[in-house]
């Protein structure tokens, strides 16, 4: 596989809504504390998002970790842009601004 089939494969799940996660696990059964944590302030906000669990394609694992410049999981997306892992997600969320930017994306169910 080439670089260029990564890097469409990130593509293709940034568009698939405009929250996106690339996380360790699933949102039902995450595989570490920091994925766990991000995915409940999600869902606090009644987001809707793509997950992406990182251990099923290491490929995008590592090809990740370029394209965002961001060396952990999980990594929040918003519109194609990443908002950050999970302390910043938390710290968006406790001030009510995860929350405002969801709505503002259209990831929140009315």
């Amino acid at each position: 596989m080439s670089n260029n089939d990564v890097s469409e494969r990130i593509k293709t799940h940034l568009a698939a809504a405009p929250a996106v996660l690339f996380m360790k696990g699933t949102p039902d059964f995450p595989q570490c504390g920091f994925s766990a944590q991000t995915v409940a302030a999600l869902k606090a906000c009644n987001a809707g998002f793509h997950s992406v669990n990182i251990f099923e394609d290491p490929e995008l694992r590592e090809a990740l970790k370029a394209h965002s410049n961001w060396p952990t999981f999980p990594q929040l997306y918003l519109n194609g842009e990443l908002l950050g892992g999970c302390d910043i997600a938390l710290q968006m969320y406790r001030s009510g601004e995860l929350k405002t930017l969801l709505a503002q994306a259209g990831a929140v169910a009315a």
